[in-house]
């Protein structure tokens, strides 16, 4: 399969590395056919978009029409041979910044109904990070009108894949309560397929365990730590910034948040507030309720069932290595 090159940092490209077992659960999906949406969900930065980018490659070599979409980033790419999608995308994405990104979410829909309906047999919507560019008070309707897709098409089809991927913890409890889709986690990347990665950054470095240990495998840290100059003091102090780490936030949770730091699963015992883990997760800080570590509950390799070096519990985890130390280093600073 041909590899594509993806933008690590501003100034440097690096090539698609790893997530094979990812790829082989795409491939399944694309075998069999979708008779619901899945909805695919994980740490921000952990390679969702690379992998669907990837993604669509695969399923263009599988005989596919595929539309992907990012509508935050207004991209997109369309493999299929009606001219008239790939002309419809860029002129969505051409809009007004805002507009542009509304259009090209719902377009991705409306143009795979079209496919559908001029008969060709395979159809893949792959649709990036969609609900922070339409308002997450929209992702419900946007994973219904997706399923209605499979469920009421326009007219026959052989099989249909419909992907959308999400750093948004919240949302995925809404769409949760609903039988439309099925939510699927993915984690940051295994240790060798980070390192394949971590191979193609030019320059000194420091040693891989070491950056592996801080970054927990997020393909994203990585690339935030090169443009620091391997500075982890100046990564972290970013996290905290922007993951809004307040002194007021750190005051009202400080007891729970210094046992979490240690173990995340405290996270998950019945004493813990509710609306503790709804911030954190609306922060991008840890994800919950994570499920056993059976493959097949997961899109792609698996984490460890407790790693706490990595700030990994069995059912709660903080996101990264790194923003676990930006709530540690804000509780010591207030």
């Amino acid at each position: 399969m041909e590899r594509i090159r993806l933008r690590l940092t501003s100034s440097l490209q690096v090539e698609f590395a790893d997530r094979e077992q990812a790829l082989r659960r795409m491939e399944e999906w694309a075998d069999r056919g979708m008779g619901v949406v899945e909805v695919v969900f994980g740490p921000e930065g952990c390679g969702k978009t690379a992998w669907l980018r990837q993604s669509a490659v695969l399923l263009k070599e599988l005989g596919y029409h595929v539309i992907y979409v990012d509508p935050l980033n207004t991209y997109f790419e369309a493999y299929t041979d009606v001219k008239e999608v790939a002309k419809r995308l860029a002129e969505a994405a051409a809009e007004v910044l805002g507009e542009a990104k509304v259009k090209l979410a719902s377009l991705a829909i409306v143009l795979a109904k079209e496919l559908i309906r001029r008969r060709r047999g395979k159809v893949a919507v792959l649709a990036d990070d969609v609900f922070q560019a339409i308002g997450l008070g929209e992702a419900v309707a946007y994973v219904k009108a997706l399923l209605n897709l499979i469920e009421y098409p326009p007219a026959s089809y052989e099989r249909v894949v419909a992907v959308i991927a999400t750093s948004e913890g919240v949302t995925k409890r809404e769409i949760g309560r609903h039988r439309w889709a099925y939510l699927t986690p993915m984690w940051n990347m295994p240790r060798e397929g980070f390192r394949q990665l971590f191979d193609q950054i030019p320059g000194e470095k420091p040693l891989f365990e070491e950056v592996w240990r801080i970054t927990g495998g997020n393909p994203k840290l990585l690339g935030e730590l090169y443009e620091a100059g391997w500075d982890v003091n100046r990564v972290v102090g970013r996290l905290i910034k922007g993951r809004g780490l307040v002194p007021g936030f750190i005051e009202k949770w400080r007891p729970w948040l210094k046992k979490a730091v240690e173990d995340p699963d405290v996270l998950w015992s019945p004493e813990a507030p509710m609306q503790l883990i709804e911030e954190l997760e609306a922060k991008n800080l840890i994800m919950y309720f994570l499920p056993e570590r059976d493959p097949w509950f997961w899109a792609g390799e698996v984490p460890p069932e407790k790693d706490l070096e990595l700030g990994i519990g069995s059912r709660v985890a903080w996101q990264t290595p790194l923003h676990r130390e930006a709530v540690r280093r804000a509780l010591e600073g207030t």
